[in-house]
């Protein structure tokens, strides 16, 4: 589904009427698509979080979204995925709006403290590398954070993430099971980059059963979250299963210069 692109940037600290019309009725039409996936398998879709993908996007922009979708009644988070945008969010409209920050991006090691400041949750635990530097800035922070293990289920090399077997992700699980300050609470992967809907499908069905299946044969029913589906393949994402849903332009509109 397209998204209109005719809306002006807007200033840091402003957001004009019409610009949030038209992100309402973008973000409307994302929803009556979520939810109709959700009602064709019989999940509520109120308990799917709608997670903005808010690179590039301004703190004015971030907060009409999340006064949006919490009017409609909606889990909402933010998710950022370069950390040199998290210092945005300290912006008065976004510092105390109590809504939960992930980082979904590829993490490098060097970063690991400002991302464990910023995310509530982290998405890519894609090497065991990045779960060391995560819990020793943890531990010097003094906080707990919540991870998903990041799951190759496409196969593409471009991709990271562990391997789509149980056998391949146990020792990333214990390895953070056994840790006090980091929580494993789910799996994530980013679907086949294909415009065939069988094969991503086939990548976002293959994520639930590795997820039903760890948490059966590791004995980790901590393992609940689904993080897959992006804007083009949300509806997809919800048939199979997901609990976390990435949304960007589909809400926002096309950054400036696309």
């Amino acid at each position: 589904m397209t998204t209109p692109a005719d809306d002006s940037a807007p200033t840091p600290g402003s957001l004009t009427p019409e610009h949030r019309e038209r992100m309402a009725a973008r973000l409307d039409e994302v929803l009556v698509r979520l939810d109709a996936a959700a009602q064709r398998v019989g999940r509520d879709p109120s308990e799917i979080t709608v997670l903005l993908a808010t690179k590039t996007r301004t703190p004015a922009e971030i907060a009409a979204a999340t006064e949006l979708l919490r009017e409609r009644g909606r889990r909402v988070a933010v998710g950022e995925n370069r950390a040199q945008e998290i210092a945005k969010h300290a912006d008065p409209l976004l510092a105390d709006n109590a809504v939960p920050r992930h980082f979904i991006g590829r993490l490098q090691t060097n970063k690991a403290r400002d991302v464990v400041a910023f995310a509530e949750l982290i998405h890519s635990v894609d090497r065991e590398g990045i779960a060391d530097a995560l819990e020793r800035r943890a531990e010097t922070a003094g906080l707990t954070r919540e991870v998903l293990v990041q799951i190759n289920t496409s196969g593409e090399e471009s991709k990271g993430g562990f391997a789509p077997t149980v056998e391949a992700i146990a020792p990333i699980v214990e390895r953070l099971r056994a840790s006090t300050v980091l929580r494993p609470v789910g799996l994530m992967t980013i679907g086949a980059n294909t415009s065939d809907a069988t094969e991503v499908r086939s990548s976002l069905r293959m994520l639930r059963e590795l997820r039903d299946q760890a948490r059966e044969q590791l004995d980790a029913p901590e393992l609940e979250q689904l993080s897959m589906g992006m804007s083009g393949d949300l509806e997809i994402a919800v048939e199979e299963g997901a609990t976390i849903v990435r949304v960007g332009s589909a809400i926002f509109g096309a950054r400036p210069g696309m």
